[in-house]
């Protein structure tokens, strides 16, 4: 885990709501010179801490506001099985998340897709294409609660709302 002091907690927490803020405006902020700024936000890139920066675009404007999680459990536990199921996934762009979970249920995954009838295109695919014991859907109804930003201690605090 990276170190990370108060004020690189703050750089984080400034560009996780808006990555387009100027290079004054977070120095600004966090009460640095813009150069000094900077290089923060370098060593964060490159130490992996930032990953990327992207456009967050709204789903249901671009044609795709049916979100559906699909829980899905494994025929067999073995390498070969696994790198199919997860290639046949990667390989879906309806699919955005993608995850190896406990319990009951082996994988979990989300897709955004127009409606029911796309998301049954990728039910179909799977079930010619992987060997699962169970497959199941769950139709988000509303979204109650969406965020990219993840938790940051003690910058977190006075950031609800967001």
């Amino acid at each position: 885990m990276e170190e990370l002091d108060a004020t690189d907690r703050r750089i984080l927490d400034l560009l996780q709501v808006d990555a387009s803020l100027s290079l004054a405006d977070i120095a600004e902020r966090v009460h640095l010179s813009t150069n000094a700024c900077w290089n923060r936000i370098r060593r964060l890139e490159s130490s992996g801490v930032i990953r990327q920066r992207v456009a967050l675009l709204d789903a249901a404007k671009i044609g795709v506001g049916q979100t559906i999680f699909v829980l899905v459990r494994a025929a067999e536990h073995s390498e070969e099985w696994f790198e199919n199921f997860s290639s046949i996934i990667k390989s879906m762009p309806a699919v955005v998340e993608f995850h190896r979970t406990s319990g009951e249920i082996d994988y979990i995954f989300k897709v955004q897709v127009p409606d029911a009838a796309h998301y049954d295109e990728i039910y179909k695919t799977l079930i010619r294409s992987a060997r699962c014991a169970g497959i199941s859907g769950v139709f988000s109804m509303e979204v109650l609660k969406q965020t990219t930003a993840l938790p940051l201690p003690e910058a977190a605090r006075g950031t609800e709302g967001r």
